[in-house]
């Protein structure tokens, strides 16, 4: 089973997000733990992690279907010694906040060299930060997302994705979230179905698919190998919606949160029916059966 959402506000507390999801429609969502833009956000009160849980259950949400992301702000491979401490920190802070939620995973971007050291000292300081997080918290497990590879961002070749998690210890709580726009802005092509299963090949061989725990679904302003972030609404960007079909008949994307994050939230219910409709009736029979055999 296919489980849409998106990324919706949690004004007013966390607890509001669930009931914001269930409004367009959603089977999943993603959320903002804390202030994004700020690297201290207010403790989250009983009040706050009872009433999520509440309202979780009463709309159906199971946690493996949420996708928290950490701030903006944190970089775990940052070059410098006391700005590495206050991403770290900032991210130890946020997977704390998830397992206070009682959520599975924290969605977050690897981090940047900002050309002051080298790229592979980027990425094991990137690991190192992970190894630490674990360390401090249990039962949240950390989830790369792949970049487009804009400026001095890691993450978006498979290669940067891989030599991370090699290097974490605890494999059981690391995975990665793939974003759409990001892989085809990085140079894979996923334009087609053809194009697609080449890239999720060359992803199987390199990281491992058992590592894909959620994704962005996003169409792209740019266009492919452009190393551009620019998220576009579903079927009106580079991409098209070859791609999304592909992966709404596609069971290795089932049961698994599938999170938009395109720039106009107030299409958000129809770009949601949209995905769902282009599941194939006569399809969706076959990739059932052949899920649960797979």
């Amino acid at each position: 089973m296919k489980y849409i959402g998106a990324h919706v506000s949690t004004a007013g507390g966390v607890e509001n997000a669930p009931e914001n999801a269930g409004r367009i429609g959603a089977k999943a969502f993603a959320l903002f733990t804390s202030n994004q833009r700020q690297w201290r956000s207010r403790p989250l009160t009983e009040q706050n992690l009872t009433r999520f849980k509440e309202n979780c259950r009463n709309m159906g949400y199971d946690p493996g279907h949420i996708l928290p992301h950490d701030s903006y702000l944190i970089n775990l491979g940052h070059p410098e010694k006391e700005a590495l401490k206050r991403s770290r920190d900032a991210f130890f802070d946020e997977m704390r906040r998830c397992e206070q939620l009682g959520l599975q995973y924290l969605n977050f971007h690897p981090g940047s060299h900002l050309d002051k050291i080298d790229p592979d000292l980027c990425l094991d300081r990137i690991s190192e930060s992970i190894n630490m997080a674990l360390d401090r918290t249990a039962g949240v497990t950390a989830v790369i997302e792949n970049t487009a590879g804009q400026g001095t961002n890691m993450g978006h070749k498979f290669e940067h994705l891989a030599r991370i998690i090699s290097n974490v210890r605890d494999k059981s709580r690391i995975g990665v979230c793939l974003d759409t726009c990001h892989v085809y802005a990085a140079g894979y092509d996923i334009k087609t179905g053809a194009a697609f299963e080449n890239t999720l090949r060359i992803f199987d061989r390199v990281v491992g698919i058992k590592y894909l725990k959620a994704m962005h679904l996003n169409d792209s302003k740019k266009g492919l190998g452009s190393r551009v972030d620019r998220h576009e609404s579903i079927g009106k960007g580079a991409l098209g919606l070859e791609p999304f079909r592909f992966i709404m008949n596609d069971p290795r994307f089932d049961n698994i949160p599938l999170i938009l994050e395109t720039p106009d939230q107030d299409i958000w219910k129809e770009e949601i029916m949209l995905l769902y409709g282009l599941i194939k009736v006569r399809g969706l029979r076959h990739i059932h059966k052949k899920a649960n055999n797979f």
